[in-house]
């Protein structure tokens, strides 16, 4: 188990690795970057006696983009792994710093989301498991395979135009209301609590679907046991065999995926934070990268590979533990 852990780790070291030069390579080779936009500044200032091309040339010499890609990934790497990435240059402070200050709206908002899918998917997985070919298993499919097919922005531009636009109940953007500022403590919590609620239906949508026909189909599979028929014969009640034989023999696989829900909704914390101007890591990730921030947009993207390699390193180990032929593999 241990010589399987060790090897498990490594090789998530090296894709940690080598998606981080991809994404390097990638964001060097944008069209336009945070550098030249600066570089146009200073030259279109009056006071300035250097042309564009020599504000650029100077500025690609203080940020190191005047190196080849590789020596430049290299030098980046090595500061990274000391824990210094940088100072951001769209928000002229440290990168680590500006993760702090934004990453906690994205945890709420991630975990507030996790539990809300959890209640959701699994008793309606297990319903439409239990009720096979019924009108309820019928409906509960559509509604899964529809949070599949909708796209993010999609489906956030028809809340909004639903619940902002037709109906007033939410803003349109935002974190907080208009008099926040003047507001009690609780009051606040309550504010920023009343304006989530949107972000999280949207976030909830992306994998709600995914989590629901993943427990429909464990539990199918399990409830055509051998074990279950003896308990059924054995004269237990249903909701016994259901909740006490059935469920939990579908737990771990269930608990195998759910750790991949994790970096799914931070990555799609980008897109859902864009679209309701939620100023958590996705949000500042964006407009980082459209600007061409390159050490935020690296270090954002780092984190989102190393957070989808310890979910997937979780998820071996918890496969191992139950199987070893995975650890023979």
């Amino acid at each position: 188990m241990r010589n399987f852990i060790l090897k498990r780790v490594i090789l998530g070291i090296f894709i940690i690795f080598f998606s981080a030069l991809v994404v390097y390579s990638v964001i060097r080779a944008l069209p336009s970057s945070y550098v030249e936009t600066i570089a146009r500044q200073r030259a279109t200032n009056p006071a300035s006696t250097k042309s564009y091309q020599e504000w650029l040339t100077q500025l690609n010499a203080v940020y190191g983009l005047d190196k080849p890609v590789i020596p430049g990934f290299l030098g980046w790497v090595g500061s990274a792994v000391q824990g210094d990435f940088g100072e951001s240059w769209q928000y002229g402070m440290p990168v680590t710093e500006k993760f702090n200050q934004v990453i906690w709206y994205s945890i709420i908002i991630n975990i507030v989301t996790f539990f809300v899918q959890i209640v959701i998917s699994i008793p309606l997985g297990i319903t439409a498991a239990t009720k096979q070919y019924s009108r309820s298993d019928y409906a509960i499919t559509i509604f899964a395979l529809a949070g599949l097919s909708l796209p993010t922005f999609f489906l956030a531009t028809i809340l909004k135009y639903v619940f902002s636009i037709k109906l007033g109940w939410f803003d349109l953007y935002g974190l907080t209301g208009r008099f926040f500022n003047s507001m009690t403590p609780f009051e606040q919590i309550i504010d920023i609590g009343y304006h989530m609620v949107l972000p999280v239906i949207t976030l909830m949508m992306l994998s709600v679907g995914g989590l629901m026909r993943y427990t429909r189909t464990n539990m199918l599979e399990v409830l055509s046991s051998d074990y279950i028929r003896t308990a059924r014969a054995k004269g237990l009640p249903e909701k016994a065999v259901i909740n006490k034989h059935a469920f939990r023999n579908t737990l771990i696989p269930l608990v195998s995926y759910m750790s991949y829900l994790l970096p799914s909704m931070f990555g799609g914390a980008l897109i859902t934070e864009t679209l309701y101007h939620i100023p958590g890591i996705g949000y500042i990730a964006y407009q980082a990268i459209t600007r061409g921030d390159i050490p935020f947009a690296m270090f954002y993207t780092t984190f989102l590979t190393v957070l989808t390699q310890i979910s997937l390193i979780v998820a071996d180990i918890m496969y191992a533990v139950v199987d070893p032929r995975v650890r023979v593999n």
